[in-house]
């Protein structure tokens, strides 16, 4: 597969649910899309058989060119960076050397990986983004895109650059609705604390709906929620909401109608979508494998400790996961009223 030196075709690095559906999105766009992923048998089958996209958006096949990490050659000006939150660090140091000089790399991702990436290549050569939209990896060359969600990308320094508005001229493919922020780091600790909520849901065996319904998981969810948000305000950050989740509701002394307003849209967005529970729940229930705990909600905890915050309850669910991941816990929603005791 030898790169001719005019072509500088759009890096998609990881081609599972995230990469792997807006990948499929932009080459059926006419688009130059090279995906790269670890899994030699998801690139196998993808090169032989090519991507297929299913759910109830879209069901498509395309034809397509995927290599492993080590078979990449040259330098490229796009690299779409879309593995989980855990793999931010060596990829972005396998990436480093084929990253053209006046190129970038964009964190579709889940976390505050953005820090991660600048840490390595520049802040200079990293874009932010903040996704949201609900998709699986299902078999080799095979991704289900389940559900839309909110797609947001932005500058570090909340700069509407020339790179940013190609960029978000070629996700409209993907999600008409896609925007451009002036302060994507609102999006992403917005996340935290939506992500915190989905960690707790996949404590269970519940769907993130039942969970997020469940009126007597309410007061837990709600405190665990207004930890996250907690450290991000005290850090200078205004967390912003989206698809239901409003972090408005979750601050120290907003009242609890507001917080039973944002569970109920969010449940009636999650309802929306084919993919019932989390990728957190299918990375512990499924594919028996680590999850992105640690990369995810570690600086709430982390961060929380720097500013004399408390966070017991994400500290808490962090210990629960990898209990989990560990084989030392079952999935069971007796693992949130033992939450809810923690100090």
């Amino acid at each position: 597969m030898g790169m001719t030196g005019a072509s500088d075709p759009i890096i998609v690095w990881g081609a599972g649910a995230i990469g792997g559906a807006i990948g499929a999105y932009f080459i059926r766009a006419g688009q130059d899309v090279l995906f790269v992923d670890q899994d030699a048998s998801h690139v196998e089958a993808m090169n032989r058989d090519g991507l297929t996209i299913e759910g109830p958006i879209d069901q498509f096949n395309v034809k397509v060119r995927a290599l492993t990490p080590d078979q990449v050659q040259g330098t490229f000006s796009r690299i779409l960076l879309c593995v989980k939150a855990h793999h931010t660090e060596g990829a972005t140091r396998q990436i480093a050397p084929h990253l053209a000089r006046n190129g970038y790399i964009a964190s579709y991702q889940n976390g505050l990986n953005e820090l991660v990436i600048a840490e390595q290549v520049g802040r200079e050569r990293t874009v932010g983004a903040f996704l949201n939209f609900g998709g699986d990896y299902l078999s080799p060359g095979v991704i289900q895109f389940s559900g839309r969600g909110a797609v947001v990308l932005g500058e570090l320094d909340g700069q509407i650059s020339e790179r940013l508005k190609a960029l978000h001229a070629l996700m409209l493919v993907f999600d008409p609705n896609a925007i451009m922020t002036d302060h994507i780091f609102g999006y992403l600790w917005g996340k935290l604390g939506y992500g915190s909520l989905l960690f707790a849901t996949a404590l269970t065996n519940a769907s993130i709906c039942d969970c997020l319904a469940a009126t007597d998981a309410r007061p837990l969810l709600r405190n665990i929620a207004r930890e996250a948000t907690s450290v991000a305000l005290k850090l200078g950050y205004d967390p912003l909401g989206f698809n239901g989740y409003d972090p408005a509701a979750f601050t120290p002394d907003a009242p609890e109608a507001a917080a039973h307003a944002s569970f109920g849209a969010m449940v009636t967005h999650n309802a929306k979508s084919i993919k019932t529970h989390s990728g957190i729940w299918r990375d512990l229930a499924i594919r028996k494998r680590k999850t992105e705990v640690d990369a995810q909600l570690g600086p709430i905890v982390t961060q929380g400790a720097n500013l004399g915050i408390p966070t017991p309850l994400v500290a808490g669910m962090i210990t629960m996961i990898h209990e989990i991941e560990d084989g030392k816990r079952e999935l069971d929603w007796a693992n949130l009223a033992e939450l809810a005791k923690a100090k």
